[in-house]
Order: structure tokens, then C-alpha cells, then sequence
């Protein structure tokens, strides 16, 4: 598994270590970006009050790109706002069987009325969901700041695949999907 750790701080090893952490910052959001970027819906999941895992499909919508920060419209008056509320700590799962990328994403939600953001991202198809429109009472913006992420992400086909599961039952070897990775990441907001 390749590890890559991004930190937004200087360490103290100089300017030079800002910059690479800066580049590395902008390479790992990038990748992430672009395996979530054509998965329209993640899973969800929070903890309810009992401490059991709830987990439910939401539309991401980072419209105008990926900075660190993931948002979904939600009812304010839903169940995972309370539970947002209790405990911020979120996961979210990306899953495309086509591209062979799956994604899991950590980090800490919040709700938030922010006017401008939510006409920024509005989309008038969200009606369906939110009849008022950006005037309906019940509309709220979820915001996860990543805090860390894994992906498994095999750009080989189908046919490939397969090729290597037979081989890997024929001799005995364990079988290698392809490039997995896990993503620290710090992006200062």
C-alpha cells in the first residue's frame, strides 16, 4: 500500500519542505478529485445515538472542484443531523464497478445555512427534494472537511483482472488487484 502523508504546517525543515508539501498537497487532492469526480453518490455513514453505524446515499457536489472540502445538500430536520451534531466524524464510500475505483473518505461534518455556498451549488433539479427551492425552510448545506483517505483504484480491464485472479488460484499466489493507496490529508481551511 503506497503511503502518502500531506501536511499543510511547516515542520521546521524550511522553505523547501513547504513547497514539497504544497505540491504533494495538490498532487494527492488532485488524484482523489479525479477517482470521486464521475460518482455522482456516496455512502454516507454516522453514528446514531446508540452507537450502531447508519449509512445512506447523498449526491456529491463539488461543482466548482475539490479543495478539501466535500458538500451535500441534506434536510435540516433529518436524522443524520442530529447525529452530525453529536459526533462530526463522518465516513464516506465512493464506489464505481466500471472505472475499478473505490474510494473511503474521513473526516468531520457540519451543517451550515451558508447562503452563498448553497446558491453556488444549487442545482433546480434539487426541487424534487426541496420543493421551495433555495427558499425552502428544511434545505441546509453538509460540509465534510477530508481528513484522510484510502483508495483502491485498478486501471487494468476486466479481462486483466480476471487473467491474474486464475493465475494467482492456479499457482497458489496471492492475487494483486492492482494500485491501492491511503491519503493523509491536512488541507488548511
Amino acid at each position: 500500500m503506497e503511503n502518502i502523508s500531506i501536511n499543510s504546517k511547516n515542520n521546521g525543515a524550511g522553505a523547501n519542505a513547504d513547497a514539497t508539501q504544497s505540491v504533494d498537497t495538490t498532487r494527492d487532492l488532485e488524484h482523489l478529485a479525479r477517482l470521486i469526480k464521475d460518482i455522482d453518490v456516496a455512502m454516507l455513514t454516522t453514528k446514531d445515538g446508540s452507537g450502531n453505524m447508519r449509512a445512506r446515499p447523498m449526491g456529491t457536489l463539488n461543482g466548482s472542484g475539490f479543495d478539501g472540502t466535500l458538500y451535500f445538500f441534506t434536510d435540516a430536520g433529518s436524522p443524520k443531523v442530529n447525529e452530525i451534531e453529536s459526533d462530526h466524524q463522518v465516513n464516506l464510500t465512493y464506489s464505481d464497478r466500471k472505472s475499478q475505483h473505490y474510494v473511503s473518505v474521513t473526516g468531520q461534518a457540519r451543517v451550515t445555512r451558508d447562503e452563498k455556498k448553497i446558491r453556488e451549488l444549487w442545482n433546480p433539479i434539487m426541487k424534487a427534494w426541496f420543493p421551495k427551492g433555495l427558499d425552502d425552510p428544511s434545505l441546509a448545506l453538509l460540509e465534510v472537511e477530508v481528513s484522510e483517505a484510502e483508495y483502491w483504484d485498478s486501471p487494468n480491464s476486466t479481462v486483466v483482472q480476471l487473467v491474474g485472479f486464475a493465475k494467482a488460484l492456479l499457482t497458489g499466489e496471492r492475487y494483486k488487484a492492482g494500485k491501492d493507496g491511503h491519503v493523509k490529508v491536512h488541507v488548511p481551511h
